[in-house]
């Protein structure tokens, strides 16, 4: 299959001949317009060719079909066009610094492997156990990677973001990440969301069932300049899950677990600048 790019031309006649080929008469003309000023941007050209070129429709499809057996398609929710490009934009090298877990801000009880890419719990009882990432983000959108398996999860596996404040151990069993004021977190046993100490809702919002299996691979999505943190999974954009974290500040990716055995990869995707 061969993708035959559209480069904008900035002339009003190209312009209005991009808009007679992609765009339908009953679109309206507010939404042309905005249309075509992220395209006549550096960074939008490439991908809404791939969405609004004939060629692209096989890919698309494809894409479509394989969210659309999910049981979280019908949660999800249009991401924005900065997000969709993010996503469709090749990933950072593996071995980028971002990718990694801190040296020094985790438990005790959780091990860096592979080569700081992973955190390793032992089984040790009576105990809750979190890290975070090695690198920060204060401002932009960015896409971390999670891949933590199901059967090593336990009853209080939670993903979020941290301030750097959090707690990384406490005796018993409880949620770290949304334990306290400087973390937000989600649960992925029972799609609770946490923050402050305590459970705050569940995610992704209009879910019917008790609770939605979670795969392996969860991306984690903070927009630091907005304010907000949400989820991919399935390829799909499930929404904000919190929208109040503090403007200017350092976040975090973080974890917290219970599972003796649990291995936890980590991997940054991309960020992107306003």
């Amino acid at each position: 299959m061969s993708i035959t790019p559209i480069t904008p031309k900035r002339s009003r006649r190209s312009t209005r001949a991009l808009h007679n080929s992609v765009f339908p008469a009953e679109i309206q003309p507010a939404l042309v317009a905005d249309w075509l000023r992220a395209l006549h941007s550096d960074w939008m050209g490439l991908t809404l060719c791939r969405w609004v070129c004939d060629d692209s429709r096989e890919s698309r499809n494809i894409l479509l079909s394989s969210a659309s057996s999910s049981a979280f398609f019908p949660l999800s929710v249009t991401p924005s066009v900065r997000l969709a490009t993010l996503l469709d934009t090749p990933s950072v090298a593996p071995g980028d610094l971002r990718s990694q877990w801190s040296p020094t801000h985790r438990s005790p009880n959780l091990w860096l492997c592979e080569l700081g890419t992973s955190v390793c719990r032992p089984p040790v009882e009576g105990s809750s156990d979190a890290a975070q990432s090695a690198v920060g983000v204060r401002t932009g959108l960015h896409v971390w990677e999670l891949r933590w398996e199901e059967g090593q999860r336990g009853s209080h596996a939670l993903v979020g973001v941290s301030t750097g404040k959090c707690s990384m151990q406490m005796s018993g069993y409880t949620a770290l990440v949304g334990g306290d004021s400087c973390s937000w977190g989600w649960e992925l046993s029972t799609n609770q969301l946490w923050h402050g100490g305590k459970q705050v809702g569940l995610y992704p919002v209009g879910r019917t069932q008790q609770s939605l299996k979670v795969p392996e691979r969860v991306l984690v999505v903070v927009d630091a300049d907005a304010g907000t943190l949400g989820y991919v999974i399935d390829d799909c954009f499930l929404g904000h899950a919190f929208k109040d974290l503090p403007s200017g500040a350092e976040l975090f990716l973080a974890v917290s677990c219970v599972w003796g055995g649990a291995t936890i990869h980590l991997r940054y995707l991309n960020g992107m600048k306003l």
